[in-house]
């Protein structure tokens, strides 16, 4: 179950009241410090805008993240860098966005200081997270990271100075297929200026969309701009529900009488008014009664790339446009309406998704009341499934019913606690008069705390003992709660009042309104805050990065604003504590206000930490711009463009390399400057002469993976554990006073026992254990606690890389701290005394199986004696004689840690498919498969083998494909992972079947044998031939010429007596000379003259 429904508005947040003058004592003294600092030190922070590919340099420009195709703009620059170690053959892309970086000095940008900085050596340090997709079965669960280096840029504006009017920092930013939400963390190199690093959310908004006139517009509905006041004043906050982690874009309803939702994409850093463009259509039905219309969207919840919404009974869903986690799906383009015969009375969102899923619930009343209808939501596709199939929850729950507000299990009445701050439920306890009403329920799948809440507040660890909060008033009742899922726990009531819960702890501690509230009001208004005014009405209160934030419209002078803010917890309690426990020491002739400190320690420090990448599986690059030859380092639009085109192909490589074959060198990058690396100094001696082509140089060792990240000194945001493995760290305390003391035991000497004590909680016990090693340190006051916590072996099977991992966490408490430590920071105090770890148990991301194929040849050219490639060389596939013994090897990669080693684990090869020929290889089904893998002498392409009877193309050898699997799953115990490789094996050399080569040999002998007759005919007969010919030559030549003499003598016919005659002659003389060509010349000659 979830929140109940939106209930009537309570009153506005009370004016501040007039403060004891002891507490604004207390206020001046806590501030004194602080805004001195203020006073002598400008507090400056990063702002960052994103501007479009080709909005570089502009002023003024901030736009809004949806495009997500790669620009091609990029490749041309690329082509005039003759003299680089890029291959100018690649296609180089580039991203749709920059993120363009200032910084900020009390609120204000001031270019002069940005100017400064930049001369200083000032630089931001980019890092970008990208969140993980939730279907893992479509994209590759992986935890990324790159790290890029700001270049300076010059605005475009007219400039009447030399060298720069106003600079901004660029880099590009990076999208990423199946990531949708993105982190960005701002940092400074050291050099100039101390800037606060920054953090926050760059998300893809899929629900925008461009219309005619190129102007981006909300899919959804139509964008309002200025807020009423009506629309928040008076009115109740609500929660705001989405997929944790993976929601890029948050909807907020709760307006009333309107269709207005509240949505941004930055966790309401800003945000949009939108007018939904859905139909309203209600009509009331006998099983669905029509008690009263309104516009009013009550609830709205965001997962991944699907917005749904309720309004009055009807709900509705929005599938935006996110190409770059489904790319044949192009959004719904509207809102759908569904379960249009179901009267819906409640929208209830799943945390968490689950098996490549996320689901949401919705509540059934009238003909179906008792019954969900189940969501599941898978790439944008939508479908609902009412549950349970036969018997509804109140018919299954015995004795109660949903309309008394009862849950199974939950006492009736209210405990009496008889002043203790937790009760655990028996049933032999004194109850009093006040009915139990339950409204809520809500389940961590890291801790396994389920909290049942209403008029009071349970808690279970095991989903049967419950245990009542007895700090939780009565009189109160709980509207919704907010949970970071990370031990922290926020508590809005039906009067607007906060309350605070650290969980796995049982003490309730008011926030609002309280003590410290009130004097953090006056050190905000001593301080002129814009963050808080007399006259505000919260919105929502909702967990980000485990810290707590309130969405607050204020009303200052007749102007409205809704502003996030965060609620400091922290300082709260320590401002709490100090208004509570304190007390004024005479000193001679004057009076000392001191405080208590109820912390058990003095200094709590994380020593030992062991290098985080193994355990977290982050996977981080590291990418700088390239040096541009220019003296005053400003870079230049095509510099920045061939940055984007750098960074696009680093994360391209990335995505590329989860391929069978492994490289000779286990790191993504380098294939790319395999070629290159020689000529390294070829390349710094061009660009330190300033000869570098384009004007820029690239270093090509500014783009590379990181596997050596040193440990932070805290404990990682989240922790893997593989089958058996290990995570130490040491806890440093040092004791307030005298915390230590020796006792005598007996038959033993004396021990030094400490009174900071140390406890462990395990969520899951019995998959995992923690071993606490305590050591005194008499001469410094100081003990140190060395825990190791370690995977127990038991409850996990075998998945895929990143696949089903079993949720669990382990909490560190030291006893007595819970919201009385605080550790002071240059920011804000930081709780201290309680550690929690979630923790994922199976195989952890980023490890996989790759066919060692440089390996695997030289082992086969060492047994075999020789090698054989095919005729057609192929280097990314190289062949495999069939004649010779095939000696596969298989490495275990970390792509995270960089490790890559042979793997020493059984596992099961089959051949799962084949062909001859790249084109025709054909997977092969269940049957085939055990078919042909079972006995193994089908290999031997024997009869009834797929590869026996193979034709040969050409004359070479046949050739064969063969699809090969290669899993350990079963047969190997030594780890949670499944390594599932599958990969070609190209085999040349095949022989021929008997029938086949006794046929190619008949065949041939047939062409021989006839070659050779023919060869021997032709010779025997080959002097007759050339004797006929030339006969017949000769007859030939004699035909011609008896048909030219006799054409001849009818030719001169017509001339004269004496011309015919001498022409005769002459013409009987030739031809006679030509017939026998006995006569001499001589004759010949006498005969024409007489």
């Amino acid at each position: 179950m979830c929140g109940s429904a939106m209930f009537p508005a309570s009153p506005a947040w009370p004016k501040v009241r007039v403060l004891q003058v002891l507490w604004a004592l207390l206020a001046v003294l806590l501030a004194s410090r602080r805004l001195r600092a203020f006073k002598d030190f400008q507090v400056c922070t990063w702002h960052a805008v994103l501007n479009e590919f080709h909005m570089v340099g502009k002023e003024g420009v901030e736009d809004r993240f949806f495009e997500q195709k790669p620009v091609d703009k990029v490749n041309k620059v690329f082509q005039t860098l003759v003299d680089s170690p890029i291959d100018r053959n690649e296609v180089y892309m580039g991203f749709p966005y920059y993120l363009k970086i200032n910084y900020l000095c009390n609120q204000k940008l001031s270019q002069d200081l940005v100017r400064m900085g930049h001369l200083t050596g000032l630089k931001p340090l980019v890092l970008i997270t990208f969140q993980s997709p939730v279907n893992f079965y479509h994209w590759k669960i992986e935890q990324l990271q790159i790290q890029m280096e700001a270049a300076p840029f010059r605005s475009e504006e007219e400039c009447m100075a030399e060298e720069v009017c106003s600079m901004s920092w660029y880099t590009p930013m990076p999208i990423k297929n199946g990531s949708v939400v993105m982190r960005v963390d701002i940092s400074s190199n050291g050099l100039g200026t101390f800037i606060q690093d920054t953090s926050f959310h760059v998300n893809i908004n899929g629900f925008l969309k461009r219309n005619e006139f190129d102007r981006v517009l909300y899919a959804v509905g139509e964008e309002l701009y200025g807020l009423a006041a009506e629309h928040f004043v008076g009115i109740s906050s609500r929660p705001l529900w989405y997929t944790v982690g993976q929601a890029p874009v948050l909807i907020l309803g709760g307006i009333p009488d309107e269709k207005y939702v509240l949505m941004t994409d930055t966790s309401f850093q800003d945000y949009s008014i939108v007018e939904l463009s859905i139909d309203s259509c209600w009509v009331g039905s006998v099983y669905c009664p029509h008690y009263g219309f309104t516009a009013t969207i009550y609830d709205a919840i965001a997962t991944e790339s699907t917005l749904f919404i309720r309004q009055n009974q009807l709900v509705y869903y929005f599938t935006g446009t996110y190409t770059t986690l489904h790319e044949n799906n192009r959004g719904s383009g509207d809102w759908v309406r569904v379960l249009a015969s179901e009267c819906i009375m409640k929208l209830c969102p799943a945390h968490f998704p689950d098996n490549g899923s996320e689901y949401v619930m919705a509540l059934t009343m009238g003909k179906n009341e008792g019954f969900i209808h189940f969501g599941t939501i898978t790439d944008g596709q939508v479908s609902f499934e009412m549950l349970p199939k036969s018997w509804s929850v109140c018919q299954q729950i015995a004795g109660t019913h949903p309309s008394d507000g009862s849950v199974a299990g939950v006492p009736e009445f209210i405990p009496e606690a008889r002043g203790l701050e937790f009760l655990m439920i028996l049933g032999t306890e004194t109850y009093t008069n006040t009915r139990m009403i339950a409204r809520g329920i809500s389940f961590n799948p890291y801790n396994n705390l389920v909290f049942i809440w209403g008029n009071f507040l349970l808690q279970s660890s095991n989903k049967e003992n419950l245990i009542y909060l007895a700090d939780f008033p009565k009189e109160q009742t709980i509207k919704y709660i907010a949970r970071s899922f990370l031990g922290n726990m926020a508590i809005v009531t039906e009067t607007e009042e906060i309350w605070y819960l650290m969980e796995g702890t049982y003490r309730v501690y008011q926030l609002f309104p309280s003590r410290g509230w009130d004097v953090h009001i006056s050190l905000q208004q001593m301080q002129q805050s814009s963050l808080y005014a007399s006259n505000e009405t919260m919105v929502t209160l909702f967990y980000e990065d485990n810290k707590l934030y309130q969405l607050v419209y204020l009303m200052h002078k007749n102007k409205g604003k809704l502003v996030k803010r965060p609620v400091p917890v922290e300082k709260l309690l320590m401002y709490q504590q100090y208004t509570t426990h304190h007390e004024l020491e005479r000193k001679g002739n004057y009076s000392m206000l001191s405080f208590t400190n109820f912390c058990p320690f003095s200094v709590m420090r994380l020593r030992n930490l062991p290098r985080p990448q193994r355990y977290t599986r982050q996977e981080r690059y590291r990418a700088r711009p390239a040096s541009v030859l220019e003296r005053s380092g400003f870079h230049t639009k095509s510099s920045l463009a061939i940055y984007q085109g750098l960074v696009y192909y680093l994360l391209w490589l990335h995505s590329k390399y989860d391929k069978p074959y492994a490289d000779p060198v286990h790191d993504p990058t380098w294939r790319w400057w395999q070629n290159n690396k020689v000529d390294k100094d070829y390349y710094f001696f061009l660009a330190s002469n300033w000869r570098s082509a384009g004007g820029v140089y690239i270093d090509m060792d500014s783009y590379e993976k990181i596997y050596n990240l040193e440990p932070e000194y805290q404990l990682p945001e989240r922790i893997f554990l593989d089958k058996g493995t290990e995570y130490s760290f040491t806890i440093f305390l040092s004791g307030q006073g005298r915390s230590y003391r020796a006792q005598a035991e007996l038959g033993s000497a004396f021990q030094m026992h400490t009174q900071v004590d140390v406890g462990v909680v395990l969520a899951d016990p019995g998959c995992i254990e923690a071993l606490v090693k305590q050591e005194v340190l008499i001469n410094r006051n100081s003990v140190l606690f060395l825990i190791t916590l370690k995977d127990k072996k038991l409850c996990y099977d075998q998945g895929i890389s990143g696949h089903h991992l079993m949720k669990t966490s382990m909490m560190v408490n030291v006893v007595g701290s819970s919201g009385f430590c605080f550790q002071e920071t240059h920011l804000q105090p930081r709780m201290q005394g309680n550690l929690l770890v979630p923790v994922l148990i199976g195989c952890p991301p980023g490890k996989r199986l790759a066919f060692d194929i440089t390996y695997t040849l030289e082992y086969s050219r060492r047994q075999n004696k020789h090698y054989f490639d095919c005729v057609q060389v192929d280097p990314e596939m190289p062949c495999f004689l069939f004649r010779d013994i095939f000696y596969p090897f298989f490495l275990i990669q970390d792509l995270v840690t960089g490790d890559s080693g042979s793997f020493q684990g059984s596992y099961v090869l089959l051949v799962v498919g084949g062909g001859p020929t790249l084109e025709s290889i054909r997977d092969y089904s269940k049957e085939e498969i055990y078919h042909f893998n079972s006995p193994q002498d089908k290999w031997l392409c024997l009869e009834n083998s797929p590869c026996y009877d193979n034709v040969p193309r050409g004359i070479f050898s046949p050739e064969f494909f063969f699809k090969v699997l290669v899993s350990n799953r079963g047969v190997d115990t030594s780890t949670y992972c499944n390594y599932q490789l599958t990969f070609l094996v190209h085999i040349h050399g095949l022989p021929l079947s008997p029938k086949r080569a006794l046929f190619i040999f008949m065949v041939s002998t047939s062409v021989f044998v006839g070659l050779v007759i023919f060869y021997i005919i032709f010779r025997l007969l080959w002097p007759l031939m050339v004797k006929g010919c030339t006969m017949l030559r000769w007859k030939i030549n004699d035909i011609i010429a008896s048909d030219s003499y006799y054409t001849y003598t009818s030719i001169s016919g017509i001339s004269s007596v004496s011309s015919v005659r001498q022409s005769r002659q002459s013409s009987i003389a030739s031809s006679r000379i030509e017939e026998d060509g006995a006569e001499p010349r001589e004759a010949m000659e006498g005969q024409l003259t007489t």
